[in-house]
């Protein structure tokens, strides 16, 4: 098998792979990747047995075969070589040749028959969706993914589809994220899958946010992406994601109107005299005024006033530092709502004229 590339079409496609490939693998061929050669162009595949990404391009002077090559130093090797050479690739025995210039590598490979391929999946349901908008979906909960959780259905990304709409949900027992986008056409069948956490980091890589469309494809044990020439496969985790509607606080009708920009920097602020362990805030709302208290146990006290519109006579409640500025930080608006019932309920944190985008804080004892 050999064919010929320009630098720049294979380091992309090798950018999209290279990721999946774990560093330490159980098996000797998950260290590298798939490449086959056919008469449509190259496809390189990479996988560690739970997520897949198989990217495809063209090329010249193509002759039909397939193998595995070592994925991080073929990448190492195609980023170090000058922009824009030519690189010619070919296998002879269990050598394959990269020839660059005055530049050659000899890589040692391992049969393509040892290489693990997820096969063609049973689909139940194709779902097509703006690239921007799923990535917006990602972006705004991802982060309040579970990691390492005994609940190991936590430890991944809800996908929620409903008949006119795709909702994502993550929490890790403490916060909640959700964020949902309306669909062009309806479903058959409302469904509900958990992408592991690999598998969601993965698919943040491959957005470029473009105006494409992304293609979903829902198996019984899989969610399959496609997006152009790159396809990603990731398996499903096993488990059922906890009702995640009961937590959103209902009569949570004390409110709190502020600007999102000027309350982050105040709780960066504050955070920096929080204690280390715990990352307590304490937010004291009175009539239009949010009071930020952080302290720690050197008796340190951090306090900013912040103005504010607010629906409340007296309240005081705390909550994680860290879990309010990741909420903050995947609010677009220019202001945000905190809708809070007393001191011992959760905080629904969202836009002031929009509810496509709820993001739940579970209250700290300070």
């Amino acid at each position: 098998m050999r064919f010929t590339i320009q630098r720049e079409a294979l380091l992309k496609s090798l950018q999209h792979v290279v990721g999946v490939v774990e560093r330490r693998q159980t098996l000797p061929v998950l260290a590298n990747l798939l490449v086959a050669v056919s008469d449509a162009g190259i496809s390189l595949t990479g996988t560690d047995l739970e997520v897949e990404m198989v990217a495809r391009t063209g090329a010249d002077d193509l002759e039909a075969g397939e193998t595995t090559v070592p994925a991080r130093k073929l990448f190492d090797i195609c980023r170090a070589l000058p922009d824009g050479c030519q690189i010619r690739f070919e296998l002879k025995g269990d050598r394959a040749t990269l020839s660059a210039g005055r530049s050659r590598f000899a890589l040692a490979t391992l049969p393509a028959g040892e290489f693990p391929v997820i096969e063609n999946v049973e689909l139940v349901e194709r779902v097509r969706i703006a690239e921007g908008a799923l990535k917006g979906l990602i972006e705004r909960t991802a982060f309040a993914m579970a990691q390492q959780d005994v609940r190991f259905y936590l430890n991944g990304l809800l996908f929620d589809l409903r008949e006119h709409s795709l909702r994502c949900v993550a929490t890790d027992g403490h916060r909640l994220a959700l964020a949902e986008a309306r669909l062009d056409s309806p479903v058959a069948e409302a469904r509900q899958v958990i992408v592991p956490r690999k598998g969601v980091l993965e698919l943040q890589g491959l957005f470029e946010g473009g105006e494409g469309e992304i293609e979903l494809e829902f198996a019984r044990n899989h969610l399959r992406v496609r997006r152009g020439d790159v396809m990603f496969t990731s398996k499903l985790i096993d488990g059922r994601f906890p009702d995640y509607e009961a937590v959103i606080p209902l009569g949570a009708d004390r409110q709190v109107l502020v600007e999102r920009e000027a309350l982050r920097q105040s709780l960066q602020r504050a955070a920096i005299l929080s204690n280390e362990k715990y990352r307590g805030v304490k937010l004291e709302v009175s009539p239009n005024r949010l009071r930020v208290i952080a302290h720690n146990p050197e008796q340190e006290e951090a306090m900013e006033d912040v103005e504010a519109q607010t629906v409340v006579d007296e309240l005081a409640v705390g909550f994680n530092v860290n879990y309010l500025l990741d909420a903050l930080g995947a609010v677009g608006s220019d202001a945000v709502l905190l809708c809070l019932r007393d001191g011992q309920s959760s905080c629904l944190l969202r836009q002031p004229d929009a509810e496509d985008t709820r993001h739940v804080i579970m209250p700290l004892r300070l």
